[in-house]
């Protein structure tokens, strides 16, 4: 693919698009986005505030601490730090420079003032409204389609802002059915680094940071020290536990950023350090590495694209057999190697749940990990999984597809399912 090509800007463009940093569980800081920019909107600090949720908002921000809180959980943590200390113009950076006094503010103000939470169904899985009261006076944020996508600003009887895209947000994005398997190995081979040189560098250095500070402390389950403690130094393993780590530090409170993909930081660390991991072992070029890395984040992309940002099918699947591509890209191999091992890989796993974002998210990562390097020393040692094989398509396009259709239409019972328990 040459500069000339038009899937070429667009390619960046997506890259561009989903490669930005978030601090915090990208589900709770897109609740504290929404109260930030309420706030702003307002003018006042509310005496009350009502939260309207999609199920999956719920599901994601129940059980997961945080940033910036000391250690609280949950909607109205998320909604209060949002008000207090919330920076709106920071987008999901929104409360990464909370003072130790603003803490404090926001314990006290979640005593103080009346936050109450509904869940409402609609159509878009990810789909929150913020109504901030102060006296007679009122002010409305509702995002819906993706973490930072205000469809409509409200202040008193003054609608200030209406997307005319509210019911498919998306549309806003760059379109993503350009993307194909062969079409990011030709992107990988031939895009001029220093087209993407700033965005995969960033990546690499904020996630990085928060997979070494999960290996070093004690965060949630430890499932990232778990792992090289139990089972060894092996590259296999510390690609696991490079990717675990920074998801038990995440989604435990650190307040370090990283850079995300599809719309999730987990899945942001799992596309990226278990290739960072393969590199460091093997002493590869940071140009190659770059290459890999490209791979492995549109591959997630690609998947993702199909089943939607929010789900019961579990992100950390998609990106973890994609970074089984890109650690193949990586050790020089073909499209055909690499098609092979997403297969191999993506109808292992498909099927894990997602019941919220909390400490089990990182162990999740580690099977979805291990499930792609399998895929891929199963292509290597002449194995593969035959057109047919229950939802094994015929070719790698045919089989994502299949998986996005099970992940979208196919698992909604189970969604419902699991809010309901999660939601008594």
């Amino acid at each position: 693919m040459n500069t000339s090509d038009s899937r070429y800007q667009l390619y960046i463009n997506i890259l561009e698009e989903e490669l930005v940093p978030a601090m915090g569980c990208t589900e709770p800081i897109c609740l504290a986005y929404a109260a930030a920019k309420a706030h702003q909107v307002l003018g006042a600090r509310p005496d009350r505030v009502e939260v309207l949720a999609s199920g999956n908002i719920i599901k994601n921000v129940k059980s997961v601490i945080v940033p910036n809180t000391n250690g609280m959980k949950g909607i109205k943590a998320a909604v209060a730090v949002g008000i207090v200390a919330g920076n709106p113009d920071k987008a999901l950076e929104v409360i990464a420079n909370v003072t130790p006094e603003q803490k404090k503010e926001t314990e006290k103000y979640l005593v103080s003032t009346p936050i109450t939470v509904q869940h409402v169904n609609c159509q878009e899985q990810l789909d929150v409204t913020i109504v901030e009261y102060s006296g007679e006076h009122h002010a409305d944020v509702r995002i819906c389609g993706f973490h930072t996508n205000i469809v409509h600003i409200q202040k008193d009887d003054e609608v200030i802002f209406q997307s005319a895209t509210i019911t498919k947000p998306a549309k806003e994005l760059t379109d993503r059915s350009c993307l194909s398997v062969a079409g990011i190995v030709d992107f990988a081979d031939s895009v001029d680094i220093q087209d993407i040189k700033k965005i995969i560098e960033r990546q690499i250095k904020y996630n990085k940071a928060i997979s070494d500070e999960g290996l070093k402390n004690n965060w949630g389950a430890n499932i990232g020290s778990t792992l090289l403690k139990y089972y060894g130094d092996d590259i296999k393993v510390k690609a696991k536990a490079r990717a675990a780590a920074g998801s038990d530090a995440r989604m435990n409170g650190c307040e370090l950023p990283v850079i995300i993909n599809s719309g999730s930081g987990n899945q942001g660390l799992t596309v990226s350090m278990p290739v960072i991991a393969y590199a460091e072992e093997y002493n590869i070029s940071d140009d190659r590495l770059y290459r890999a890395l490209v791979v492995s984040n549109l591959t997630a992309i690609h998947q993702k694209t199909r089943i939607g940002r929010l789900s019961a099918y579990c992100g950390a699947v998609s990106a973890g057999c994609a970074a089984a591509c890109g650690i193949a890209y990586l050790l020089g191999e073909s499209l055909e190697v690499i098609e092979h091992t997403l297969t191999n890989a993506v109808v292992t796993v498909s099927g894990i749940i997602c019941d919220g974002a909390k400490a089990s998210c990182a162990a999740k990562i580690a099977a979805a990990v291990e499930s792609g390097i399998l895929g891929y020393y199963m292509y290597k040692n002449g194995q593969q999984f035959e057109a047919g094989d229950g939802i094994v398509g015929c070719d790698i396009e045919d089989t994502i597809n299949n998986v996005g259709l099970v992940g979208s239409i196919g698992m909604k019972e189970t969604d419902t399912e699991i809010i309901d328990i999660m939601t008594k």
